[in-house]
């Protein structure tokens, strides 16, 4: 069977060697890596520019950016017919193309992460260890630990007041050349659908530039979800931990930090919200006003066959409801956190109509084709390429994240000057 040929549905006059072969994984790789982007551009309002207000959800969405990046790669690596060969990218990175530049892009940003988060945590990483050291009778864990942390600190024991204004002077420095590598990771994934020439769906010089936006606005959302969920499974295990020392946070200074924080960083996430809203706008409208050769059949598929996937889910659900939620006065967490979940359903229906929408009609301009996601796996083809595969990718990061969260704090301590 052609790949592709099981979950497409053809129309009209269709080529017979055409089919929808860029599907559910292609989706969910620009979707991922804007999510990274944008967890580290939130991280970096604070390192760079100093947004006090973003300083206790700086260090959360830093690690999580973290968890995030290691699913960049996923969603090709499932996609290729030969995943073994997707590390050539990584060994042999060189700019003759823009699939071959992510090595370089990739790597260069992994590492930049990676160095932000080890000046951030080195402190941290030096009290454990001697801490450790020290213990007695330790746990199972403790004694992991307790091997670990001296590897991490990489030699590294000094934690005088010097040494610590030289860590954070690095994570500024770290911060501010992440901000444009991260934007550049995301913005070469635009460039790849703007630059095929072949396409009239895709090729526009906006192209970068809106999935940089949206980026922005689907990895704060995301930050803003998985804090929240956080901080209530934090109160239940403070509960709990709350009667064998009385000196941990009641629930209510929880609750109250919980609010601040997610009512300062949804004032961000509106800025940027309205930024790729108003670049989507313009390019549907220069689209419309321009009406090249190939409108007939583009306003076909944008007005026609996916007017629901475009207008009422992409730019309704996605866009308009949780621009008002957030904007109406006294906003609450359930509010919130429904906005958050409605803002990463509009980003994802973006990429959706992007790379799906872009495949929806033949190269003859007198046909259409049609995805069907496949639900139950019958082979690893329509497994890796189906919902099963898409559900592996969003669930690894949190897997990720709770391991890094039981190794790095996430939450910034009061006696934590660092």
């Amino acid at each position: 069977m052609v790949h592709g040929e099981f979950w497409t549905i053809k129309e009209f006059f269709v080529y017979p060697n055409e089919y929808i072969y860029w599907s559910i994984q292609i989706v969910m790789y620009p979707f991922m890596t804007g999510l990274v982007a944008g967890a580290f551009v939130l991280s970096s309002l604070y390192h760079v520019f100093g947004v006090e207000k973003l300083k206790d959800i700086a260090r959360f969405s830093l690690v999580f950016s973290f968890a995030l990046l290691p699913t960049a790669m996923m969603p090709l690596l499932l996609h290729l017919q030969q995943p073994l060969r997707g590390i050539e990218v990584m060994m042999t990175p060189h700019f003759t193309s823009a699939i071959a530049a992510f090595g370089i892009v990739f790597s260069t940003y992994g590492m930049i992460v990676a160095a932000e988060i080890w000046f951030v945590y080195r402190k941290f990483f030096v009290e454990a260890a001697l801490a450790l050291r020290e213990k007695q009778n330790k746990t199972t864990l403790e004694t992991l630990k307790s091997k670990l942390y001296p590897i991490l600190t990489l030699g590294a024991w000094d934690i005088s007041e010097h040494a610590l204004e030289a860590d954070e002077r690095a994570v500024k420095r770290l911060a501010a050349i992440g901000i444009p590598v991260a934007c550049f990771l995301h913005g070469y994934a635009g460039f790849i659908f703007g630059s095929v020439k072949a396409n009239a769906l895709w090729m526009t010089p906006l192209m970068p530039v809106i999935f940089i936006c949206s980026a922005v606005v689907s990895g704060i959302a995301l930050c803003i979800l998985t804090y929240v969920i956080t901080m209530e499974l934090r109160k239940i295990l403070y509960a709990r931990k709350r009667k064998n020392d009385p000196a941990l946070p009641t629930n209510d200074e929880l609750k109250s930090v919980e609010i601040h924080v997610v009512t300062m960083t949804c004032k961000y996430l509106v800025m940027f919200l309205i930024l790729a809203i108003s670049l989507e706008i313009l390019d549907l409208v220069f689209r419309t006003y321009t009406a090249v050769k190939s409108w007939d059949i583009l306003r076909a598929v944008i007005y026609e066959k996916d007017f629901v996937k475009i207008f009422i889910m992409q730019y309704g659900l996605g866009n308009l409801v949780p621009f008002i939620l957030l904007l109406s006065p006294g906003l609450t967490i359930r509010r919130a956190i429904l906005a958050t979940i409605l803002v990463l359903l509009g980003v994802f229906m973006m990429r959706w109509n992007i790379v799906i929408g872009g495949q929806a009609f033949s190269a003859s301009f007198s046909g259409f084709m049609e995805y069907v996601l496949p639900i139950i796996p019958h082979d690893m083809e329509t497994f890796k390429e189906g919902l099963f595969g898409a559900l592996m990718v969003i669930i690894t990061p949190f897997v990720l994240f709770f391991g890094l969260s039981n190794i790095m704090p996430v939450f910034v301590n009061k006696s934590d000057t660092h």
